[in-house]
């Protein structure tokens, strides 16, 4: 890399780059992989708190509470999301990105093949929730630091002109692991319920270990970014990055936090109309999971597409896009499942998750993460998010206790998934476009 003029160290200006070698496209691919191996033991969970788990960890006397039971140890995981950001930003924003990811990986790998592990409630009884419920708090913290860091990760190898290209590598990799997760549940499906509720459902979990061990080979060479190695350098690293982020960037923290809330989207369609389409209107399950996997498979696209054309026209149109048009298509979505119109399903659930949903997805990890400087943003953007996605993480549970009877009983879920895109573009309108900025004036006040 070529440099001009004299280098101090922390100082990165046109014209002036740091000698620290940047690998955007590494980082990229170790963010990919990375969110793809943590994501696909994270929706294993959902599908599986959808399809299974009502059925061999709770009660079998009442249906109804035994499924919004388990949807509430999907969401569970996200009451530990808040804390595991605060402990790991820390981490990540004085000791290194890297080392966050490394822990981030591995846990999520241990906390999963437990899962596969766990006893039945007709074996232990009230003890087989209680130990899910464990393990699914271990899953929670490990995703707490996973997309922060591997977001600030790629964000600070990333060429100053395609920054929103190279992290929306992040997001791609959660589609990823969501495909995956899906692919290995769609044989699973097709074995009779005995063996499915019995033994089948845990090759999923147990499948996670080859994963993390894929994950963790990428990871292990990827080296830490120049724009931490300036600040660790020039002594610039906050001692207390909370208390930091606490002092200056309480704003952008709280739009963080809001705009994160457009996550109720994915949750929504990922997990609660999955159940309402298989358990309510009695929809064939593995229709409904290639579904899944077809919007997935086009999200696989989409995603660096809108990434793309937000590094031409800036973060905030292309989110603003996203945000309204979910709010739109969750109501054909939700009606065309209401009726068992297979076609409609397909084709809506592909342009809502697939297509529109993506340009929130695209564009989030930068638009985010260029609220805040390097002393903070892996704490600003974890805490941010993980607040506002715990929401997300509820709403599979907030939107059965909504379902009502009758054909227009998915109104009012449809109401509640608009009222939180609303909320989420209201506060990115409101933020700073950052597309222009340069690495070193990000975060400045």
């Amino acid at each position: 890399m070529t440099t001009i003029g004299t280098y101090s160290p922390g100082l990165q200006v046109e014209g002036l780059e740091s000698p620290n070698v940047k690998s955007p496209k590494k980082a990229a691919l170790a963010s990919w992989i990375g969110s793809a191996v943590e994501y696909y033991d994270f929706f294993i969970y959902g599908t599986s708190a959808a399809l299974i788990f009502p059925k061999i960890f709770f009660s079998a006397a009442n249906p109804q509470v035994a499924a919004v039971a388990s949807f509430a140890t999907f969401g569970v995981a996200y009451i530990a999301r808040p804390v595991g950001a605060v402990a790991l930003g820390h981490i990540g924003d004085k000791f290194g990105r890297k080392k966050v990811l490394t822990f981030t990986l591995l846990l999520m790998g241990f906390s999963t093949f437990i899962i596969g592990c766990l006893p039945t409630f007709d074996q232990v009884g009230i003890l087989a929730p209680i130990l899910l419920v464990i393990a699914r708090l271990l899953q929670g913290i490990s995703a707490a630091g996973e997309q922060a860091g591997a977001n600030s990760m790629t964000l600070e190898h990333a060429p100053p002109n395609r920054r929103a290209f190279f992290t929306s590598f992040t997001l791609s990799g959660t589609q990823a692991g969501l495909i995956l997760a899906t692919l290995v549940f769609i044989p699973l499906t097709e074995l009779p319920e005995a063996d499915l509720l019995s033994w089948a459902w845990r090759i999923p979990f147990f499948l996670s270990l080859v994963v993390v061990v894929v994950g963790f080979w990428v990871r292990r060479s990827l080296p830490e970014t120049p724009a931490f190695l300036d600040e660790s350098k020039s002594h610039e690293t906050a001692k207390v990055p909370f208390l930091a982020l606490v002092q200056d960037y309480r704003a952008d923290v709280a739009r963080v936090i809001f705009a994160a809330l457009i996550s109720v989207v994915s949750t929504i369609f990922t997990v609660f109309t999955l159940s309402y389409a298989v358990n309510t209107m009695h929809i064939d399950r593995t229709m409904m999971l290639t579904v899944l996997v077809l919007a997935n498979l086009v999200a696989l696209g989409a995603i660096p597409a809108w990434a793309l054309l937000a590094d031409r026209i800036g973060r905030k149109p292309v989110f603003l896009f996203g945000a309204v048009g979910c709010a739109i298509l969750i109501w054909p979505y939700m009606w065309a499942i209401s009726q068992g119109n297979l076609t409609l399903i397909f084709v809506l659930g592909i342009l809502l998750s697939g297509v529109v949903y993506s340009a929130c997805n695209g564009v989030w990890p930068a638009l985010y993460g260029e609220m805040f400087d390097t002393r903070v943003r892996l704490s600003g953007m974890a805490i941010g998010t993980q607040i506002g996605f715990a929401l997300g993480g509820f709403a599979p549970t907030i939107s059965a206790a909504l379902l009502g009877d009758g054909p227009n009983g998915w109104v009012p879920v449809a109401a509640f998934t608009v009222m939180t895109t609303i909320v989420a573009a209201v506060s990115v309108a409101t933020a700073r476009e950052n597309y222009r900025t340069p690495m070193h004036e990000l975060g400045k006040k």
